[in-house]
Order: C-alpha cells, then structure tokens, then sequence
C-alpha cells in the first residue's frame, strides 16, 4: 500500500507529465499562428517587392495587364530625367494648348497658367504632386523631337515605350503622356513595380515622389514671379511610417491604383496596386502589403 505522503509525491509527478504533455500539444498551432498570413486585398491586381535585391514578396495576378491611370506619369518622368544634359532650370513656357487640353478631357491639373516659364524641375513636381496632366503634356512637347507640336508628343510617347523595352516590361505599353489614351495604355504590377525601382535610382526623382507639399516661384509673362502650391495626392506620406512614394492614379478604366514604397530599418519595399475600388481602400490595399513586404 501506497503511503499518503507517497500518494502525493506520485500525484504531482502525474500533473509536470500533464502539463508538459499540454504544452507540446499547444506548441505546434502557437507556431503556426506565428506565421505571417498572406495579405487579401480589395485591388484585382497587386505585387510589392524587396528593393534591395528584387525579390517578389507577393503577387495577386501580377502580370494580367490593367489600365494604369496617372501612375503613367512615373514613365512621364523617366523619360526626362533620362534625357542627355538634362538641364532641369531650363524654362518651358506654357501654352494654351496644355490648359487647353486639362479642359477638354476634364483632366487632373498642375493648374499651370498660359504664358508663365516654369522650370523642368518645376514641372516635374507638376507632374508628380497634384497629377497635372498640363505639367505632363509641356514636358512631352518639350522633350520629344519634330517640327509640330503632335510630331513632338508622338516622338515622346515613342520614348516611353522605348524605355519600356529596355527596361524588359513586357506587359506594358503607352499611347499617352498622362494616362488618358485611346485605350492602350495599359501596364501590370510587376512591370510598373520594375519602373517605379529604376525610376528611384534618379536622386530627383526619390525627391520628388517624397515631398508633401512644394511652393515654387514661377515667371508670369510680364517678367514678374507668381508662386504655385502643389500638393502630393499621395496620402501614405505622412500617413505610414518609411513611405518615400511613388505615385497615385485613377480613371474610369483604371478605377484607383497605387504604386507605393516605404523604408523602415535599412529594408526598402516597393509595390503597386490596380484597380481598386476606392481611394481608402487602394491606401489600405497598400499599407497591408507593405507590411507584409517588412515582416518576410
């Protein structure tokens, strides 16, 4: 016969066996929760990036081709910043065909006035803060080559196309300056990804993508100076921790797109999403992703 101190000696040593035994039995769904869920977004295509070694991190049909909207002008503005002797103090000045053109397509707009100068480097805050379509339609008619304005703009959106190529974007194509074409502007998240990435390695670009908000001093045709307040239609700056761009975009076709990048502890991320189904929801669609992008 068992003692009673025996008994209880006999008792507890049964209890640790339980207890350990429960403790193993939890251990595996504790590891499992552990592991990081695999974001879902509202976007029809989504994909971010490490940037630092081009690693895909995620991808929701990356490479089916949708219209891109304004996140167009990323190419817009690699185009310029690839130009030989880029000279961006060189003054362009405004015409009424690019005020002109805001009104017929009832466009997105830097709200440039006809007759100022303003700077390349102006107009690529133009371009990229507010979205401005007439920052967009100066800089193709600057920067392409012929004798007429249309010889201009088709030799530039020629250029964008080229890029695209060199680049290797094999799902892209651009048949406008801004985004608003004739339908065949279309890209995919990996590819727009790929550019936004290439687009970041020009120091002006990363500066532009990045600031909030810019006052610029602008020459009227009078010979006196005007300032003009853009502010970046990128609300993940100052709205999520890291984020260094890139670009938004919208559209009847394209609905609401993002391509977004972050920095948080020496780690880049870099991603787009398209075809939202709302400004809240592509913001969120983003920031899902890019905090999945940081935890893998």
């Amino acid at each position: 016969m068992i003692g009673m101190k025996n008994l209880r000696r006999v008792s507890a040593v049964a209890v640790t066996a339980g207890a350990v035994t429960a403790t193993g039995a939890l251990a595996a769904p504790a590891q499992a929760a552990a592991r990081i869920a695999t974001p879902t977004i509202v976007a029809k295509g989504g994909f971010v990036m490490n940037n630092g070694n081009g690693k895909a991190l995620f991808g929701k049909a990356a490479d089916t081709r949708r219209s891109t909207g304004s996140t167009t002008k990323i190419m817009t503005a690699r185009v310029v910043l690839a130009q030989q002797n880029l000279n961006l103090n060189a003054k362009v000045r405004i015409d009424k065909a690019y005020s002109d053109y805001i009104v017929s397509k009832n466009a997105s707009s830097a709200r440039l006035i006809v007759g100022d100068k303003v700077t390349v480097g102006q107009l690529l805050y133009g371009l990229m803060l507010p979205s401005g379509c007439d920052a967009a339609y100066a800089l193709a008619d600057k920067f392409g080559s012929g004798s007429t304005r249309a010889a201009r703009v088709k030799s530039f959106i020629g250029k964008m196309n080229a890029t695209a190529k060199s680049l290797g974007l094999k799902n892209t194509h651009f048949d406008s300056f801004d985004g608003i074409g004739g339908g065949a502007n279309y890209s995919t998240p990996r590819d727009l990804t790929k550019l936004a990435s290439n687009a970041m390695k020009y120091s002006t670009f990363r500066t532009v993508v990045k600031t909030k908000a810019t006052k610029q001093k602008v020459t009227m045709a009078n010979g006196g100076y005007r300032y003009m307040s853009w502010t970046n239609t990128n609300n993940l700056l100052g709205g999520y921790s890291g984020t260094i761009g890139v670009k938004t975009g919208s559209g009847p076709e394209a609905k609401y797109c993002l391509v977004f990048a972050a920095t948080r502890g020496g780690k880049t991320v870099i991603g787009t999403v398209l075809t939202s189904s709302s400004v809240a929801n592509r913001t969120a669609d983003a920031k899902k992703l890019m905090d999945y992008g940081f935890k893998k």
